[in-house]
């Protein structure tokens, strides 16, 4: 299997200006070619494929007013076009969407093959760079003399600080050892999360994993600076100064919450053999403007897509439950669906068999029966005592079907 460390670099004043200088021409290279493929599809309705956008680098490279292309390595050039035509395919394919211009603003990097540097009892030497670029190695029990990496990634953070990936081929490492258990895991605001079950450590007694807050922390600071940074000259070098603390603002918020993303998502795959969750439209959600502000601090997208490699990679099971189950106005117990439930409704009581239900709870030990890892007595309403009619189905394997808000299943 394939993997990738990531460290920080520390390069030298000569090695800046040479990476930098790299990075120009990776974005000049990139929007020039994106440009090009764009206009080309408009105009003929035709596609451009590598080849083309090879041929087309070296024609760019003999404008006079792009001599410059020549001053760095070339791999870095050509992974820019591979990694576009990567990008576009996947776009046709509607695996992503359309790939975008590059900004000088934003985070900038640059990839190197094997031809194109030279690691050496740990030392990374990068070709059209001088000496050997300083690497900060984070992983005590991998061995970084013994790495053999197949391609080098260097970047630069919008807060000024410098990255090192290493791609390598490792071997599949050894699964965790079956636990026979299960989990729902429903995500909100008020909490990150809730499970179906608690998880000593990770949750509290009712499995409620509280919402770290990372950016409510910051915010105050961070707007601080956004109207420190708005009162500067654009294209000043105050304002760069007041831009670059405006980053690093950011990245203290955006480093603790990928480390606790990582740190969940670590601790749900190893304890549980299969982990159920909600199929949440995200993009969809943000465009509530009176939530879209709570849903983006939460990472919601990012702890998905955690989840989905990790149990991969150690052999557990991902499942994810259709949008539209009602999961929240179902009862757990017997299965009766109410016709309607408010947001603001955090606690409700069974209608049919009396149960009283945690909103959130509630939804959590849903989402494991909707999936199919556990079958429950009561699902269907089987042997439950209703208070009158139950209107409720009889016991039978059913699969969860989308519902319409306000009409009860019958």
């Amino acid at each position: 299997m394939r993997t990738a460390y990531k460290c920080r670099a520390y390069p030298t004043p000569e090695q800046a200006s040479v990476l930098n200088r790299t990075f120009g021409c990776v974005r000049v290279v990139w929007n020039r070619t994106l440009a090009a493929r764009h206009a080309r599809y408009h105009a003929e309705g035709k596609s451009t494929s590598y080849a083309e956008t090879d041929r087309a680098l070296t024609e760019m490279k003999r404008l006079p007013e792009l001599t410059f292309l020549n001053e760095v390595s070339s791999v870095p050039l050509q992974q820019t076009l591979r990694h576009q035509h990567t990008a576009v395919t996947a776009f046709f394919a509607k695996r992503a969407r359309y790939p975008r211009y590059k900004s000088r603003h934003g985070r900038q990097s640059a990839s190197y093959t094997r031809s194109a540097f030279r690691m050496r009892d740990g030392q990374l030497s990068l070709g059209k760079t001088p000496g050997t670029l300083r690497v900060v190695w984070s992983w005590p029990d991998v061995d970084v003399t013994a790495l053999d990496p197949s391609t080098v990634t260097v970047s630069r953070d919008p807060d000024g600080r410098w990255y090192v990936t290493f791609a390598v081929a490792v071997a599949a490492p050894d699964g965790p050892e079956p636990a026979g258990q299960v989990v729902g895991v429903d995500l909100g605001l008020t909490d990150f999360a809730v499970l179906s079950q608690p998880v000593p450590g990770l949750s509290d007694d009712e499995g409620r994993i509280a919402h770290p807050k990372h950016m409510e922390r910051r915010e105050r600071r961070l707007k601080r600076y956004q109207r420190m940074m708005a009162r500067k000259r654009k294209g000043s070098a105050n304002r760069a100064k007041a831009k670059q603390k405006v980053a690093r603002v950011h990245s203290r918020v955006r480093d603790p919450r990928r480390d606790f993303l990582h740190k969940t998502s670590t601790a749900l795959v190893r304890r549980f053999d299969a982990i159920a969750v909600e199929d949440l439209a995200v993009a969809n959600m943000v465009r509530n403007r009176s939530l879209a502000k709570a849903i983006s601090r939460t990472g919601w997208a990012e702890f998905r897509t955690l989840l989905a490699y990790k149990a991969h990679r150690d052999g557990r099971h991902l499942a994810v439950v259709d949008r539209w189950y009602p999961s929240s106005k179902t009862c757990s117990a017997c299965g009766h669906l109410l016709a309607t439930l408010s947001l603001g409704t955090r606690h409700w009581t069974c209608p049919s068999c009396g149960t009283r239900h945690d909103r959130d709870v509630n939804a959590a030990k849903n989402l494991v029966v909707a999936a199919g890892l556990a079958e429950t007595k009561n699902a269907c309403g089987a042997d439950v005592r209703h208070e009158g009619q139950p209107s409720v189905q009889s016991a039978m394997n059913q699969e969860p079907s989308r519902v319409t808000g306000g009409i009860p299943r019958l």
